[in-house]
């Protein structure tokens, strides 16, 4: 029996509220001209509503979500953000990992995006395997898949969007993969940076890539998903077992082109439909602005050795 997770990413909820002097820093000001000048009319709401409307159709198992929700991490737009998650599903059908838009800047007492603890939390099989006392790595068990959500966000210096995972996340992240592996789970790996060195500019990328792809490649993982880019991209990986498929999924609400980014789109990832180490992806969105949400590609990745293709990019 196959289970189908959908990958949303990179919404940026708008409007921006909330933007009062006890919130004001250089780094935010700049985000919100950034925002003001062109990303609000980039990111719509109208259109991630009609991804959405497209995702319920499909009625897949589970959603995860791989960051940036909002777009300069006031406490009202995560505020907004809790309601709009709430909306989506109940904490148990959909699971969330901060990005580095979430986590912006420091908000002083504001419980920031522990606002979103139930969407990032462990459930009771999960509890099993995730060490207590600890948020990160989570882990969610939905029949042989278990979902582990890793955090790589930290607040950054202006114009500064580098990730992190940090080698205690790190350690922890090893003990869990093993164990999962050891019990014949499909492991599946949620972040918000991309995970693999190069990915991203030094900049923006994650600082730790390299010490996150060695351990998974020691203790192997199915199946890696991110945001932060806003690009299609998927590629395999060696890893202990087998092979790692890593998927970069754009932004869900990109109602026009911007630079390099495609329009809005998501990904459903069929677990388990042509065998147990198999991820049939689908790709769905906008080929045109005005466009329905259509079927924009279809692949499956075996996950054993002797996969022809090794890397896409769009």
């Amino acid at each position: 029996m196959s289970i189908t997770i959908a990958h949303l990413s990179d919404v940026h909820l708008g409007p921006i509220a909330g933007f009062s002097p006890r919130y004001w820093s250089a780094k935010r000001l700049l985000g919100y001209l950034n925002w003001l000048s062109g990303r609000r009319h980039a990111h719509r709401r109208d259109v991630l509503e009609r991804i959405l409307a497209d995702l319920r159709a499909q009625a897949p198992d589970h959603v995860a979500i791989t960051g940036d929700l909002v777009n300069i991490g006031l406490p009202q737009e995560l505020a907004a953000a809790t309601g709009w998650l709430e909306r989506l599903g109940p904490a148990q059908r959909v699971s969330v990992v901060p990005g580095n838009h979430d986590i912006y800047a420091r908000a002083g007492r504001d419980p920031g995006t522990q606002r979103w603890a139930r969407y990032m939390a462990s459930d009771a099989e999960g509890r099993a395997y995730a060490p207590a006392g600890a948020q990160f790595p989570f882990v969610r068990i939905l029949g042989r898949v278990a979902l582990v959500g890793v955090n790589s966000a930290v607040p950054t210096p202006p114009l500064i969007a580098w990730g992190r995972v940090g080698r205690d996340q790190l350690e922890r992240l090893e003990r869990m993969l093993h164990r999962l592996g050891r019990d014949g789970l499909f492991r599946l790996v949620l972040i918000h940076h991309p995970p693999l060195p190069g990915q991203a500019h030094a900049t923006r990328g994650l600082r730790d890539a390299a010490q996150l792809e060695a351990a998974l490649a020691r203790c192997g993982a199915e199946l890696v998903i991110h945001g932060h880019n806003h690009l299609d991209h998927w590629t395999l990986r060696p890893c202990a077992g087998g092979r790692l498929a890593v998927v970069g999924a754009p932004s869900a609400s990109l109602g026009r082109r911007h630079k390099r980014e495609p329009l809005a789109r998501y990904n459903l990832y069929r677990i388990g439909a042509a065998g147990p180490r198999s991820v049939e992806l689908v790709g769905r969105g906008l080929a045109e602005p005005d466009g329905p949400v259509v079927e924009l590609d279809r692949r499956l990745l075996r996950l054993d050795a002797g996969h022809e293709r090794t890397s896409c990019e769009a």
